[in-house]
């Protein structure tokens, strides 16, 4: 399929950039919305699981890494089949889906939120609820991804990739602070958090009505009639040129979820820090990511994905292990700012590291995969982000509860062996352009 048959990628320049455009805000507005929710997690583990556990019950861990698991549960059973079915009818009503879900999903953490702590039992279950819910509408990131695949030339996929990351960046940056400012306002009034996540998704539900065009190209080999296709998935993975990419994906997201979910815990054990000033930290890191992706932009330029790739490994690996100096220095009975001097080069190490690798990976995934199969590929290699956004919490927060050094040691350690994974994802670059070439 050329481009001249594609009426969004050609001739019609401004819905081009009208689509991009459009998913840097739909993006931004829905990372707002979670944002806003993320920081409150950890909270209820102290509103709603002592009351039904006990206080120091290490059940607790694992209970609030199922709560923050079961988003990325849904998206890694959804994903995929969002991006085939997008591959399918279009991306436009996907998203729209997606995002009306997300409008009632936030709606029910809201009303869960407001519990007191004697419906403990019903509280915790409209959580999972809202999770799993807000995870099946977040799936279609993967759609979003493929609308900027449509749009964008592969010379130019990394750009566009990162034009993704930026949104999640900045969206990640303000709706902490607008969390912050909302319990700051209503103290006493959780829920406020939900429905100001809702209204933010509703807004992009009416931008992406009103202004969303279709990017799906006409034409190539029918997509897979089956919405949840395993030996799809066993393909991708297999494909030399773009499974170790993903790989990498899983991983690095496997060291940054488990990072995630455990800094609030960390910021409230070993800095002090109450529950309201852990929205201005996210919002911090999300500033550090949107402002990484805006460099990634100009860097792309002139540095491959694969160099891209491997230094954003180092900076994080070298990132989370340094937090576990934060919790030994804690033990040592040090001061507080010296704690806060290691620990804010910790964490800008580790988002910076996660920004260079995020639009990398996602670039050469979608510039190795047929134009077809962009929803497809793409959304699996979110499932698999997904999966290990699964392990890292479960894994991360129930060593916590052993020993607080654990996570941050092991999970430097997981990214660091990353590294022995690029000559594989040169050669696999090499591979696809051979057959590039020869098709």
């Amino acid at each position: 399929m050329s481009e001249a048959e594609n009426p969004v990628t050609t001739g019609a320049g401004e819905d081009r950039k009208s689509a991009r455009l459009l998913m840097f805000v739909i993006v931004f507005i829905d990372l707002l919305g979670f944002g806003i929710v993320l920081p409150l997690l950890p909270a209820y583990a102290d509103k709603y699981l002592e009351p039904l556990l006990g206080e120091k019950n290490n059940l607790s861990g694992l209970v609030l890494g199922l709560l923050m698991s079961s988003f990325s549960l849904m998206q890694f059973l959804f994903a995929p089949a969002w991006g085939r079915l997008s591959d399918r009818i279009g991306r436009r009503p996907v998203l729209l889906v997606g995002l009306a879900g997300s409008v009632v999903a936030y709606g029910i953490f809201g009303i869960a939120s407001d519990l007191s702590p004697g419906s403990a039992a019903l509280a915790l279950g409209l959580l999972f609820l809202s999770r799993a819910g807000a995870g099946i509408a977040g799936a279609t990131i993967s759609t979003a991804q493929a609308v900027i695949a449509d749009c964008t030339p592969p010379e130019k996929r990394k750009l566009g990739m990162a034009l993704i990351g930026a949104a999640f960046g900045i969206g990640f940056t303000f709706g902490p602070i607008l969390g912050f400012l909302a319990l700051l306002l209503f103290p006493d009034r959780l829920g406020i958090t939900g429905w100001m996540a809702s209204g933010l998704s509703a807004v992009a539900l009416v931008l992406a009505i009103f202004r969303l065009p279709e990017t799906r190209r006409p034409g190539g080999p029918p997509s897979s009639r089956k919405l949840f296709d395993a030996a799809a998935f066993s393909k991708v993975l297999k494909d030399p040129a773009v499974g170790p990419v993903v790989l990498v994906s899983f991983l690095s997201t496997l060291g940054f979820g488990g990072f995630e979910s455990t800094l609030a815990l960390l910021n409230k054990d070993v800095m002090g820090l109450v529950e309201k000033y852990n929205f201005l930290v996210f919002a911090s890191i999300g500033l550090v990511l949107a402002f990484t992706n805006g460099a990634y932009r100009g860097m792309a330029k002139r540095v491959p994905e694969e160099k891209a790739m491997a230094l954003g490994i180092t900076l994080m690996g070298i990132g989370v292990a340094l937090l576990a100096l934060v919790v030994g220095l804690h033990r040592a009975n040090q001061d507080w700012y010296f704690k806060m001097a290691v620990l804010i080069p910790s964490l800008v190490l580790a988002v910076v590291g996660y920004a260079l690798l995020t639009p990398s990976v996602q670039s050469l995934v979608s510039r190795r995969s047929e134009d077809h199969r962009q929803g497809e590929v793409l959304g699996v290699n979110q499932s698999c982000s997904a999966m290990a956004r699964i392990l890292g919490p479960l894994t991360a927060l129930s060593l916590y509860k052993l020993d607080a050094l654990l996570p941050f040691v092991l999970g430097g350690m997981v990214v660091l062996c990353m590294l022995p994974l690029m000559p594989r994802i040169r050669q696999g670059g090499q591979a696809a352009r051979q057959t590039g070439e020869a098709s």
